[in-house]
């Protein structure tokens, strides 16, 4: 395998922000005060299947704190773990578009305005993306770098109906072309290991990344969280989990899948502890990535494999 990746075997985050930034990059989670057409009553009020209280954005700071207070924060935080002073503004809990423009623009103008900041990364759904924040995101792209993360999870409308994700495909379809039209870069939350989809379910859902115009995603396992409509259902109806080495197993697939050159952000996830139902084993983030570092390198497995018969790309 021709080396393209530093010594991993797939095209990292670190890679690319190396590459690209030259420099490894913090990310700072940040919380907007907004909350989700899945959870206000304009398309349901119980939001998705797996959402915890904190609409994925358990790890970020209280919203009454000023953008700048919240990256200030975060820096405190993780000065013990990151000695750069460079950052990624993550705005990550629940729908990060759903708000008026106005309110947006000086949200997101705050954090691109930060000297520590290089990227605004922005999550949301692809159904909450009107002309004028898309207008807003094309303005902030030109000051630094934007990015748009959009929570597909699965391709299968069955799941997605499970999930109660709340829009259809050809939605998401329209978002991405809108943003790239915009020149936005786009990165896919997809989960792994939802009930019902075997691997090869899962693999046509990264066989669809494949043909679409993203720029990066995250692959993301099911955590079971408490107080969720999920674990209720968990409780009622267990369904089976993924065991680590099940888990790591099907990482290589989907990478051996995945087309080579859309960065890879994610390969698992750390839900909060305290949170956490299943899996357990999941809590301990840096034994899961080892592991997959020494599956893929036993396996001879590299991003992109499986769509090459060049076995020296």
């Amino acid at each position: 395998m021709r080396r393209r990746w530093g010594e991993k075997r797939y095209y990292s985050l670190d890679y690319y922000l190396k590459q690209t930034c030259g420099e490894k990059l913090y990310k700072l989670s940040l919380n907007g005060g907004m909350t989700c057409p899945n959870r206000d009553g304009t398309l349901d009020s119980r939001g998705c299947i797996f959402c915890s209280q904190g609409g994925s954005g358990d790890f970020a700071p209280s919203a009454s704190l000023s953008v700048s207070e919240q990256i200030e924060q975060g820096k405190q935080l993780v000065a013990g773990k990151y000695t750069g002073s460079s950052y990624i503004a993550y705005f990550q809990a629940y729908t990060n578009t759903y708000a008026p423009c106005a309110y947006l623009r000086r949200l997101f103008t705050e954090a691109v305005e930060h000297p520590d900041i290089r990227i605004l990364s922005i999550a949301t759904r692809p159904d909450c993306l009107g002309q004028d924040i898309l207008m807003l995101l094309k303005d902030l792209n030109t000051k630094k770098p934007v990015w748009v993360e959009l929570g597909l999870q699965t391709i299968h409308k069955d799941s997605a109906e499970f999930i109660r994700r709340g829009y259809s495909l050809s939605v998401f379809e329209n978002a991405v072309n809108a943003l790239r039209t915009a020149g936005i870069p786009v990165i896919v939350h997809v989960i792994l290991g939802l009930p019902e989809e075997n691997t090869d379910k899962m693999l046509e859902t990264i066989h669809y990344l494949n043909s679409i115009d993203i720029q990066g995603v995250k692959l993301q396992l099911l955590h079971i969280l408490k107080n969720t409509d999920l674990a209720d259902y968990y409780q009622k109806k267990p369904f089976h989990v993924l065991t680590m080495d099940e888990y790591i197993s099907l990482l290589g697939r989907c990478i051996s899948h995945l087309r080579p050159d859309i960065v890879i952000h994610r390969l698992t996830g750390d839900g909060p502890k305290p949170l956490l139902i299943q899996p357990v084993w999941s809590s301990s983030k840096r034994r899961v990535l080892n592991q997959v570092q020494a599956y893929l390198k036993e396996h001879d497995i590299w991003q992109g494999k499986e769509l090459y018969h060049d076995r020296s790309i």
